[in-house]
């Protein structure tokens, strides 16, 4: 192997020149047979060349190695990165550790709550407010706004109708209950027992969120060809809700729900809807009762 230098460096020239002359100047590398001495493979190449060559090199090959970690399956094997079924597993417990950890709080204050009842313990009153003497407040209107009257209004409709369900012997074990409207809408198919309707058909706009009438548990999520999207709902004093024809379901079974949370969206799914509405079932000791004679639409 023989190299030949083509170029000569002149030696006026500042040492600065001479470097980056020296950097510019073409070599030849010669491969040559030891036994004929035959040239076999000849190169030519400048330093200048040699090093700008390294470096596109050292850049391609660390954008390949970081898009290999990034974009593949290669980072899990990483010290310390974790997969991503490790992650959401973190996720899925530490959400669920929350919930119960909400869950015994909220038992220990029942609990406490007996204990003091038990033991003849009574809280202490909360003290009056004190008066507001530096006049911050003087100004403040006090009057009821429009959803406070609306909510007053509906609370006295509900005394009415709690009156109407004493007078009603079959429903006296719902006369404590309050029923909370599962949709804003007008019925347009009441319950009837004789056609085996034992519901009724409210129409409201698409895409409403259907909330549960009380407290409950989702027993039942599915779908049917007669009534698409179905949801059930286990209340106290042996109550069961169900909706129907919904568009989407919020809820899956054995989720607790409260009243007035949404659980559904109205839709038109099923072979019976004729149109976006939903129809809203109650059933009490088992036999289906009018949902009109408990709830106010």
């Amino acid at each position: 192997m023989h190299i030949y230098n083509l170029q000569m460096i002149d030696q006026k020239h500042s040492p600065w020149q001479k470097f980056t002359t020296s950097l510019k100047n073409r070599y030849r590398l010669v491969i040559l047979n030891d036994t004929t001495f035959g040239e076999r493979f000849a190169l030519r190449l400048s330093p200048l060349g040699l090093i700008i060559g390294i470096a596109a090199l050292t850049i391609i090959m660390t954008c390949l190695v970081i898009s290999l970690v990034a974009f593949t399956p290669l980072r899990e094997y990483i010290p310390g990165y974790g997969n991503v079924a490790e992650r959401r597993l973190i996720i899925n417990l530490s959400s669920r550790a929350d919930s119960l950890n909400q869950v015994l709080s909220s038992r220990d204050s029942y609990m406490n709550s007996i204990l003091n009842v038990l033991n003849g313990k009574i809280e202490p009153k909360p003290e009056k407010p004190k008066k507001d003497t530096t006049g911050k407040y003087k100004n403040t209107n006090t009057n009821p706004t429009k959803s406070d009257v609306e909510f007053r209004n509906e609370y006295e409709k509900n005394k009415q109708l709690g009156v109407a369900l004493i007078l009603n012997p079959k429903l006296k074990g719902l006369v404590d209950l309050i029923f909370f409207s599962p949709v804003k809408g007008f019925i347009t198919s009441s319950y009837n027992i004789s056609e085996e309707h034992y519901g009724i058909d409210l129409v409201t706009k698409e895409d409403e969120f259907i909330k549960s009438t009380l407290d409950g548990t989702v027993v039942f999520t599915g779908f049917s060809n007669e009534d698409g999207y179905v949801i059930h709902i286990q209340h106290s004093n042996n109550i069961v809700s169900i909706y129907k024809h919904c568009s989407d379901l919020l809820k899956h079974i054995g989720d607790r729900v409260k009243s007035g949370e949404a659980i559904a969206i109205v839709g038109n799914t099923g072979q019976k809807s004729k149109g976006p509405h939903l129809h809203f079932e109650l059933w009490y000791n088992g036999i289906p009762i009018n949902p009109q004679e408990v709830v106010l639409f």
